[in-house]
């Protein structure tokens, strides 16, 4: 834990920049989720104020439905997004909100991909936590991976 109340996972992923930043952000579909629910959409603008709108899906048909913002990008190195806001800077009620910063790293022959979610306090970062923070996004940056690889 930090002042940042941040949480985050990193993966090593031995696939070039480009693969890695690709299946970021034009296969969210196949790897955003973690299986066996899925992620029917994935909409990003890529530019701040940007759309950052997810849809995830379980097995038995439930929806969560995600709608965010752009915040940064800096393309193949990083993306940062909150559900904070929504596109046209609309404030979203929410005890879930936080920063979601993505970063991709060159390191050796492949990439470090590192997911970050900072919470406004550490009541939030703890529930997070406890709603399987780390196995579900680690779930996905493995997921990331295997496209990244095959792509």
């Amino acid at each position: 834990m930090s002042d940042l109340f941040e949480l985050s996972v990193s993966r090593f992923i031995k696939a070039s920049p480009e693969a890695v930043w690709k299946a970021f952000t034009e296969h969210g579909t196949e790897w955003f989720t973690p299986r066996p629910w899925t992620t029917p959409k994935v909409d990003y603008d890529l530019r701040p104020g940007g759309r950052a709108d997810i849809v995830m899906q379980s097995p038995e048909g439930e929806r969560h439905e995600y709608r965010g913002v752009v915040l940064e990008v800096e393309p193949g190195r990083r993306i940062v997004t909150t559900g904070a806001f929504t596109e046209g800077w609309i404030p979203q009620a929410g005890d879930m909100n936080f920063v979601r910063i993505d970063t991709f790293e060159p390191e050796g022959d492949g990439v470090r991909y590192t997911a970050r979610a900072r919470h406004w306090d550490e009541k939030a970062m703890q529930t997070h936590r406890d709603m399987g923070f780390e196995m579900g996004w680690g779930a996905a940056a493995d997921q990331l991976a295997e496209v990244a690889e095959r792509l």
